[in-house]
């Protein structure tokens, strides 16, 4: 069985990146940065904007570009992180569909937000860094599709939290709760993808056409 034989393996460059704007979520993400930010000046709340995107986007590529080796050194498989990030994925995308009263995230430090929770886990979460993975180990000769892939996916969300207090006010709650629902309904879909193909590879059965 080929290592490198996997569910994206036959993914084009424009499919990856809209896979990856689904699972970075920038529509859900709207009202937790607002939230997060609601206590800081204009210009310094889009000053830590870019910086949480920055951080998110480079640990994105940090597990892109050294996800190979990761999973060497912790002698994992391409279809446990298939696995594990549909599983994670599908938890994620259940609780967009039906979010509870609790933050998504849990509690998150008191101050000017560092990181934690917006860059990780709200951007460059544990799907995101499985799904980049996955694209790593599935076709490493292709890595320049895939960071071009992120790079697309990612400036795309960053343009849409960008202006969240615009969208925040043109769209309404209502409009971004009944679009993050869409999009849990497609990652719910998708993490059931990841997971079939993870078992199909196991098995040995040939992965579905993606």
């Amino acid at each position: 069985m080929s290592r490198n034989a996997g569910p994206r393996e036959s993914m084009t460059t424009l499919s990856a990146a809209i896979v990856l704007f689904l699972i970075l979520d920038p529509l859900g993400n709207i009202p937790i940065f607002l939230s997060q930010l609601k206590e800081l000046a204009p210009r310094r709340r889009r000053w830590v904007m870019v910086r949480e995107l920055l951080i998110a986007l480079g640990v994105l590529f940090v597990f892109l570009l050294c996800g190979q080796q990761l999973l060497d050194l912790m002698h994992l498989r391409q279809e446990s992180v298939s696995i594990g990030g549909g599983i994670i994925l599908f938890l994620i995308g259940i609780k967009m569909i039906f979010p509870g009263r609790e933050p998504m995230f849990g509690d998150s430090p008191e101050g000017e937000p560092f990181i934690v929770p917006l860059a990780i886990p709200c951007v460059a979460g544990p799907s995101g860094v499985a799904a980049v993975m996955l694209l790593a180990n599935s076709n490493p000769a292709r890595t320049a599709d895939w960071s071009l892939a992120l790079l697309i996916a990612w400036a795309a969300a960053a343009a849409i939290i960008l202006s969240s207090t615009l969208l925040f006010r043109v769209l309404g709650m209502r409009t971004l709760i009944a679009a993050e629902r869409l999009m849990g309904m497609l990652l719910v879909a998708l993490s059931v993808q990841m997971l079939l193909d993870g078992f199909a590879v196991y098995l040995g059965m040939p992965p579905a056409a993606s």
